[in-house]
């Protein structure tokens, strides 16, 4: 079976309103109400579906989350990194990417911090996949 590696860029924030911006932050996922929880789930798929339509089908993926804030301010990397992972991963499934986000076909997911990025602020999505023949 073969094996690729794709690289995908995430935004830090969508928006919800013409005035308001979600973070992707658990913090604030907690928080939020669920009508803009939903609205924000589908802003971030609206935001990366160029990119993951541009991606084979998978069998099986190993996906890891690196995330390059845009300045020092101390923040927990799996606060950022769990909220994209969920929206992300039910994207690759609703995106036909991917049957089912079990982990049947996710065996692993990781994440890491990458560097200070006040250019480009963004979580890199990094999928090792076996893909369909």
């Amino acid at each position: 079976m073969l094996t690729r590696e794709f690289t995908l860029a995430s935004p830090l924030r969508v928006r919800v309103s013409k005035t308001k911006m979600f973070i992707l932050n658990l913090n604030v996922y907690r928080n939020a109400h669920f009508h803009v929880l939903n609205k924000a789930k589908v802003e971030y798929k609206k935001a990366l579906k160029a990119q993951i339509n541009a991606l084979p089908e998978f069998i099986t993926a190993k996906i890891h989350y690196t995330v390059y804030p845009k300045d020092k301010r101390k923040f927990d990397v799996s606060n950022v990194a769990s909220i994209h992972q969920k929206f992300f991963e039910d994207a690759l499934v609703e995106l036909g990417k991917l049957i089912d986000d079990s982990i049947s076909f996710i065996s692993e997911s990781s994440q890491s911090f990458g560097e200070i990025s006040k250019d480009n602020p963004r979580v890199e999505i990094t999928i090792t996949a076996t893909l369909k023949p």
